[in-house]
């Protein structure tokens, strides 16, 4: 069993004005592990990260990164992680070189060794062939995949990532996971990450944690928060009045709830391949002709909107489009 890396007691933020953002959280994250942390925007995702990496001090409670104190020691938890902002940091008007460099003097690190930290991370995300031009001149993926060297300069033990492919295309961000995953693989570092994409905690989270007004309401598996969503979903296209549908389904034990969406049966059931063929016979002894079936298994979003009553692509959306429009405030100011 790896050890907790991160141990988090009792984890508490009050802003002025009486705002709780962070409300009493306990959670450990194992050493060599992708841990996810999801949630609506302003349930305390950001806050939390905040603490952990010693930007904002608790309220109350304790959290320990690497056996140190955030509280306590927060000089020593800071020399070993390494944080990617949602937001670009990297200084527009210095070179790739120039803001990587940067990083590593402040962390106190001999000249030699960040030079030669600088050229191995700036290949490793293909920017070495642009290392002496403005950061100006990057695209949106090609900033994040700078962010991301910048965050591994000092080697640290645990990785933090808020939202690192926010506003990027599919190609950029399945790059930008191949360099997560090679880190994990190669230097079994532990990654605590934030995501509005359901699909990267559900492919490479090991865990994921879902907060919901500053609080966790569950953690575990991928796997076992979809277990935890007690139904599958079976969609039918079937010709007939709705009223005999109605009827014909009404004997079915496994049948949980069905609607009708877009002139198609939509039923949540407890063990779809049990019910599917109660459904089929149910319908057809009604003379209903059924055209096509199939059938799936809970998402990470029907997880999701089942504890915090809403849904994860709905709040994404909207935080997407006010990401890429900041984006273009700035570039439209330079």
């Amino acid at each position: 069993m790896s050890e907790s890396v991160i141990i988090v007691n009792n984890l508490t933020k009050v802003y002025p004005g009486g705002v709780l953002a962070v409300d009493h959280i306990s959670f450990e994250v194992k050493e060599g592990e992708i841990f996810a942390l999801l949630g609506p925007n302003g349930a305390g995702k950001s806050t939390t990260i905040g603490m952990l990496t010693t930007a904002l001090r608790p309220t109350e409670g304790e959290a320990y990164v690497g056996g140190f104190s955030v509280t306590r020691e927060p000089a020593k938890v800071r020399s070993i992680i390494g944080v990617v902002p949602q937001e670009f940091s990297a200084d527009e008007d210095l070179t790739a070189w120039e803001n990587i460099t940067l990083i590593g003097y402040l962390y106190g690190l001999p000249r030699d060794e960040v030079k030669r930290r600088a050229e191995e991370l700036l290949q490793m995300v293909g920017l070495y062939g642009v290392k002496d031009k403005k950061v100006e001149t990057f695209s949106g993926g090609m900033r994040r995949r700078l962010e991301i060297a910048m965050g591994l300069i000092n080697r640290p033990r645990v990785l933090f990532l808020d939202e690192p492919t926010l506003g990027l295309d599919v190609q950029t961000r399945a790059a930008i996971w191949e360099y997560v995953l090679k880190l994990k693989k190669d230097y079994n570092m532990t990654i605590f990450l934030t995501t509005h994409y359901l699909e990267e905690a559900d492919s490479y989270g090991d865990r994921v944690a879902i907060i919901d007004r500053g609080r966790i309401l569950v953690i575990g598996r991928p796997d076992e928060l979809k277990k935890s969503v007690t139904w599958d979903t079976v969609e039918v296209e079937v010709t007939g009045p709705e009223d005999t549908i109605r009827k014909a389904l009404s004997g079915i034990r496994q049948i949980k709830e069905f609607t009708f969406v877009d002139g198609r049966l939509v039923v949540k059931v407890s063990d779809g391949p049990l019910a599917i063929p109660q459904i089929v016979n149910a319908l057809s002894s009604m003379g209903l002709e059924v055209r096509k079936l199939s059938m799936s298994r809970p998402t990470l979003d029907e997880v999701y909107m089942h504890y915090t009553g809403r849904s994860m692509r709905e709040e994404f959306i909207s935080k997407e489009e006010a990401f890429a429009m900041r984006r273009t405030l700035r570039r439209a100011r330079s």
